[in-house]
């Protein structure tokens, strides 16, 4: 028996992500060296990005996750550019078992933001006179174990 919408009468709700808004918070971009940095280079920059995540409760139900991505290009010890990008979305997260909450809002929220983040940082670099940065996929799951990780250490080296 149903109750008229297909479930069953004692079923749970089903779990809900919304994202409710998308906006950049802060964003940089830096090329310290122009015009000298713009030509032609006889080999590719060595390149470091930085990514983190962190998220604000704003109600029970509401969160603010931000995506931080720094990234710096470099030749021969100068800054060809770098920029850095805060990036952030507010959810809105329903019917998920609380043990389930935080990874869901450190992994899949971050997952949900990256690819307007990535474009961001392509047209930035782009704009700045360099072909555009694409940067890799982020295994976002790799990067909450590796946080849980370091926090459980952090948390262990702490006197009582």
């Amino acid at each position: 028996m149903t109750n008229g919408n297909g479930n069953a009468p004692d079923a749970a709700p089903a779990p809900q992500l919304n994202v409710l808004a998308q906006y950049t918070k802060d964003l940089s971009f830096e090329n310290p060296n122009a015009p000298a940095s713009l030509q032609q280079q006889g080999q590719q920059p060595q390149i470091n990005i930085q990514i983190n995540v962190t998220a604000n409760n704003l109600s029970e139900q509401e969160f603010e996750v931000v995506l931080s991505v720094e990234g710096k290009a470099e030749m021969a010890s100068k800054v060809m550019f770098s920029f850095e990008l805060a990036y952030a979305g507010v959810f809105r997260i329903v019917n998920v078992p609380k043990e389930n909450l935080h990874p869901l809002v450190m992994i899949e929220c971050p997952r949900l933001l990256f690819p307007f983040a990535r474009e961001i940082i392509a047209t930035a670099v782009r704009d700045g006179g360099f072909p555009p940065l694409m940067l890799d996929p982020v295994d976002f799951v790799g990067l909450y174990r590796q946080n849980m990780e370091r926090a459980q250490q952090q948390a262990q080296v702490k006197p009582s």
